[in-house]
């Protein structure tokens, strides 16, 4: 019954999508609403909740990323609603859109609750097909040549985490039998497994696939390049609910990964991360237009929750993944008013609004600006904080408390580059350029103030000893 009702709003997205009416698009907002209430009957519910079986299992991580991921949908539909007064799109490329990001949702969702290593790559690569065809609702030669290209690398990555899947299966398979594939046997059974050289190799190709999706090294760039072709809540879906899909997955398997050698996996994701953080602060240095300056902030974030986590910051992690979540899809939102009286334009992107709608939000996106740099109160601020005391923690434990001080120093070092990047862009979106009037609409600016209340809300007292709960 669960299931019906978590899957059911996106299976009436996707045949209302096929109507015709002009008033049908209306409909997408409900139905990601109506998503909302069958998550919020899964927080009372105990945890962990069988949803089918032992295959999809909902417990406190599940419930939490699912709930985030409802409201970046909310947020990011209600913007879909005023997206053909920013760019050129057909009501065809409407209908289509909606039909895929209903496909995605289910995906989406399977992949979150899976306790299965199959079903959640059945789920992965189902998210990861339908926002092929989002990107090509954008119809010019430079979005159907990156749909290509993410085809491409998403094969390659998805390939690359099936692989490490039947490593890992295999690994287990002489204690486990068919329920090697399951995440929670494959943890209590960790210390067991006869052949932990094979898991570990699994392991680490299932994570570089994983990374590759988000944009890790080597290739940090094609994850920019799409996002800066297709429309902008494309770029919101990627950051703010696929990377969900995909964070999960490697919360999941470093679990199991830190029970059969944390130091093997801290050495692993501590190197890949670093040398993503470190490659991808210049490239944000010398980003020229919001699509690329906040796709490849994205990374960056990303690379800081992996590195959090497996530092033994849950807490941390948790906390930094609902605010990026919040954040970047309500900045990739608003690049759509930004730049509708020119693209690529920072300077004077933040002058020209008048009015009472004009001033919210130029001075949400102001905020939003500034929090996803970390500047206090943000959520990001008190994560970043927590997280490099996990670091500094785990070094105590370890002949290592130097090497990693020093690791410490370079990514504050590199980080302020990311800051004074930010500061710089924000001055010339400000102060700098000539003033041309833009237009704000009522549904793009109610979902800026959602994710603002959400943020807000990830402070709480209650939000804060979930998270902890869940750590």
């Amino acid at each position: 019954m669960m299931l019906t009702l978590l899957v059911l709003p996106a299976l009436i997205m996707f045949f209302v999508s096929f109507s015709q009416h002009p008033k049908a698009k209306f409909l997408l907002p409900v139905s990601s609403f109506a998503i909302l209430l069958p998550i919020i009957e899964l927080f009372v519910l105990p945890k962990p909740y069988a949803i089918a079986g032992s295959y999809l299992v909902a417990d406190k991580l599940d419930t939490y990323i699912l709930l985030v991921s409802s409201l970046v949908g909310i947020g990011v539909t209600l913007a879909l609603l005023t997206l053909d007064k920013h760019v050129r799109v057909t009501a065809k490329a409407y209908r289509r859109f909606y039909r895929f990001f209903a496909i995605f949702w289910v995906g989406l969702t399977v992949s979150i609750l899976a306790n299965h290593m199959g079903i959640y790559w059945i789920g992965l690569e189902l998210a990861t097909l339908s926002t092929v065809y989002m990107i090509k609702t954008n119809h010019t030669r430079a979005a159907h040549k990156e749909a290509w290209n993410y085809m491409i690398v998403g094969a390659i990555a998805i390939s690359l985490v099936l692989f490490g899947i039947i490593l890992m299966y295999a690994s287990a398979k002489p204690i486990l039998g068919e329920d090697a594939m399951r995440f929670d046997l494959l943890l209590s059974h960790a210390k067991e497994i006869p052949s932990p050289f094979l898991f570990e190799m699994g392991f680490a190709i299932a994570t570089v696939g994983m990374f590759v999706k988000m944009g890790f090294f080597p290739m940090n760039l094609w994850l920019a390049n799409i996002e800066r072709a297709s429309f902008y809540p494309v770029a919101a879906l990627f950051s703010g609910i696929l990377e969900s899909a995909v964070i999960i997955g490697f919360f999941r398997f470093s679990e199991i990964a830190k029970e059969v050698n944390y130091a093997h996996l801290f050495g692993f994701v501590f190197v890949y991360t670093l040398l993503t953080i470190f490659i991808v602060s210049f490239l944000i240095f010398r980003a020229k237009d919001f699509m690329r300056l906040f796709s490849l902030s994205g990374i960056e974030h990303m690379a800081l929750i992996a590195l959090f986590w497996v530092s033994g910051g849950t807490f941390a992690a948790l906390l930094h993944f609902g605010a990026h979540a919040f954040l970047k899809p309500a900045l990739f939102l608003s690049t759509g008013v930004l730049e509708s009286k020119g693209k690529y334009r920072i300077a004077g992107a933040l002058r020209g609004y008048h009015g009472k709608k004009g001033t919210l939000f130029w001075f949400l996106v102001s905020l939003f600006l500034l929090a996803i740099i970390s500047l206090p109160p943000s959520p990001m601020f008190f994560s970043e904080l927590y997280g490099f005391g996990a670091m500094i923690e785990t070094a105590k434990h370890s002949d290592h408390m130097l090497a990693m001080i020093a690791a410490i120093l370079l990514l504050l070092i590199l980080l302020s580059v990311i800051f004074y990047r930010f500061v710089a862009i924000y001055q010339s979106m400000k102060y700098e350029g000539k003033e041309e009037e833009k237009k704000v609409y009522t549904s793009e600016l109610f979902a800026l103030v959602i994710f603002a209340l959400c943020l807000v809300a990830l402070l709480l007292p209650a939000s804060l000893d979930y998270l902890r709960s869940i750590a």
